[in-house]
């Protein structure tokens, strides 16, 4: 049987997973990275991200000895370097949430092509305006390298394309498949610093004898154009169908979908990466979560809260689990701020109270796709720390009128896997369909809807589809 490698570089760590054809996972490897960070600054040191990839492909291919298909790496949205003609740094890597950057000329020149793709503007810590930033003092002879183009290059020894899914939040015409060369002259990029655009799947090379020393996969081995992490995360959670969705609740609350169409947005909370296929996977990232419990409710035993919640009826209390200030998804809000509706009596009042406003969130989040044209009829697939609580996962679904798919593994490992040539359907388990208890929760929700409408967040025409979309099921 054969096997395909998959590999996510994050913040914390990487891990390389090495998964047969019927998706047992037959070895893993992980090892953690380390930062700096001082304010707005965040960097990582990319010798290490190679170091650290070479140890854990080492341990995930220790007890394989199939033959191995393909390999494919997953990488951190927006996170960038320079490196010389060889490869190797010139600059720190400047991490996805850098913030030392100036969107300003990005948008300036940019506009009406960032507008065309969707999303509208950039962001400071996208990496177009941290390329610019890193240019003002870069020597002559420099590459634009993104996170998984410079372990890509290691594990090739050659000079790789970067995929589309990485290159979106450096200004890639995601449309046309291209760089924007019109905006970079505008903004002084010489072009020579700009890698070779292709779509996630493509084959970029095979690992070469020297990465294949270090890292144990085997010399030959395609090395294939991966993509963002979050991207990953929905291909190993098997949303793949148009209509489909990946619900990722932990610290916050992520959705990615599938669509045939490219979504547009005009308040630029949904943007989209495109799929291999040619297909668009729009998504948004809110700033609520199950971030709010350890905050809210520190030292508290979680699992105890949901037993007891669980014993109890529906919940009295509605909190608005912003873990920081502002909102992104579904609406854009930055002064928005946690709030509750109802008073509860205790923690596990105060515990249920957290969850069911996630749970509100996420609906909303879905009524707002919906209004942008977005198809929401297919498979919601649930993933993340929240999935945990049976508790929790049964009540989403009672808020979605809709059941939700439990996946065996999700990881975005799995994900590069699948991409690097595995079959999803045979690799991508599930574990569990849990459908709606019938619980009514349409008049807290649109209360909950009110409120935000109210405080001036939600943005009117948004409210009333989603009171249209409750009252009409």
């Amino acid at each position: 049987m054969s096997v395909w490698i998959g590999i996510d570089l994050g913040t914390q760590s990487v891990r390389a997973m090495a998964v047969a054809g019927d998706g047992r996972v037959l070895g893993t490897g992980s090892r953690p990275l380390t930062s700096h960070r001082d304010g707005p600054r965040h960097e990582q040191d990319p010798e290490q991200w190679w170091r650290e990839l070479a140890a854990a492909t080492r341990e995930a291919m220790s007890s394989v000895r199939e033959p191995v298909e393909g390999v494919a790496v997953a990488a951190t949205s927006g996170t960038i370097l320079l490196t010389d003609s060889s490869g190797r740094p010139v600059t720190p890597a400047l991490m996805y949430d850098d913030r030392r950057a100036d969107a300003t000329l990005a948008n300036e020149a940019g506009g009406q092509v960032w507008d065309r793709l969707g999303y509208r503007r950039m962001q400071p810590n996208w990496a177009l305006p941290k390329l610019l930033w890193l240019l003002r003092d870069a020597p002559s002879g420099v590459r634009l390298t993104h996170q998984n183009d410079f372990v890509n290059r290691r594990l090739t020894g050659h000079a790789v394309a970067t995929d589309l899914s990485n290159a979106l939040k450096t200004g890639v015409d995601l449309i046309g498949e291209r760089w924007p060369l019109d905006v970079f002259d505008t903004l002084r990029i010489p072009r020579e610093i700009l890698p070779d655009v292709v779509r996630p799947g493509t084959r970029l090379g095979a690992v070469c004898a020297a990465a294949a020393e270090e890292t144990g996969i085997p010399a030959g081995t395609p090395v294939i154009a991966g993509t963002t992490d979050g991207c990953a995360a929905q291909l190993g959670a098997g949303a793949l169908r148009p209509g489909s969705w990946n619900s990722v609740l932990g610290t916050t609350l992520v959705l990615k979908g599938v669509t045939k169409e490219l979504i547009h947005d005009p308040l630029g909370v949904v943007y989209s990466h495109r799929a291999p296929d040619g297909s668009w996977l729009p998504g948004g990232a809110s700033s609520t979560g199950a971030g709010a419990l350890t905050r809210d409710l520190p030292g508290r035993d979680l699992d105890a809260l949901s037993a007891e919640a669980a014993t109890r009826g529906r919940p009295a209390a509605v909190i608005y689990p912003l873990v920081s200030r502002g909102e992104r998804f579904p609406f854009a809000a930055p002064d928005a701020e946690t709030f509750t509706l109802g008073e509860p009596a205790d923690d596990v009042e105060r515990y249920a109270a957290i969850l069911l406003g996630a749970a509100f969130v996420e609906r909303l989040c879905f009524d707002y796709l919906d209004l942008l044209g977005a198809p929401v009829d297919g498979e919601i697939v649930l993933t993340g720390g929240a999935t945990r609580s049976a508790y929790w996962t049964r009540l989403r679904a009672d808020v979605l009128e809709r059941p939700v798919t439990l996946r065996e593994n999700a990881e975005p490992a799995l994900g590069m896997a699948v991409l690097a040539g595995g079959d999803p359907a045979s690799m991508i388990r599930t574990k569990a369909v849990v459908e709606p208890s019938g619980g009514r929760l349409r008049e807290p929700y649109l209360r909950f809807v009110a409120e935000l409408e109210r405080r001036g967040w939600l943005d009117a025409t948004a409210a009333a589809h989603a009171r249209e979309r409750t009252t009409d099921r």
